[in-house]
C-alpha cells in the first residue's frame, strides 16, 4: 500500500480503507505539526516520516500516532509510535508526552478526516 500525504480533507470511508488495506482497522499516521500535513498508510510510521522528510518536513515537527476509524472519542488516535522516543526534548516514551504536542497532532488529523 502506498503512503499518502494527506494534505485536504478525506472522507470516514477514505480512512477506512487505507485501515483494510494494512492493519484491517487501523491507520498509521504521522504528522508535521508545523505544516499541517500527515503521511497515512504503510506498516510502519518510519516509512511515513521517510515519505514526509523526503517532502520538506523537518525531523523535529514529526511525531506518529494510529488512527482507528472504526472508534471514537478518545480511542479515535492513539499517540504512539517508536518514532516519538525523542530523550533530548523530554519525550522519553513511545506517547507524546506533551499535552500541547498531542493537541497540535489531532488538531491536524481531525482537520482532514471527515
Amino acid at each position: 500500500m502506498e503512503i499518502q500525504i494527506i494534505k485536504d480533507k478525506i472522507s470516514q470511508a477514505e480512512i477506512k480503507e487505507l485501515a483494510r488495506q494494512t492493519f484491517g482497522d487501523m491507520v498509521k499516521v504521522v504528522v508535521d505539526v508545523e505544516r499541517s500535513l500527515m503521511a497515512a498508510g504503510g506498516e510502519m510510521h518510519a516509512d511515513c516520516e521517510q515519505v514526509l522528510l523526503d517532502n520538506g518536513s523537518s525531523q523535529g515537527n514529526l511525531w506518529g500516532a494510529n488512527i482507528y476509524p472504526d472508534s471514537t472519542g478518545d480511542d479515535f488516535i492513539e499517540y504512539k509510535s517508536l518514532i516519538n522516543i525523542r530523550p533530548k526534548i523530554g519525550n522519553r516514551s513511545m506517547n507524546i508526552e506533551d499535552e500541547s504536542t498531542r493537541f497540535k497532532v489531532k488538531s491536524v488529523i481531525t482537520s482532514f478526516i471527515g
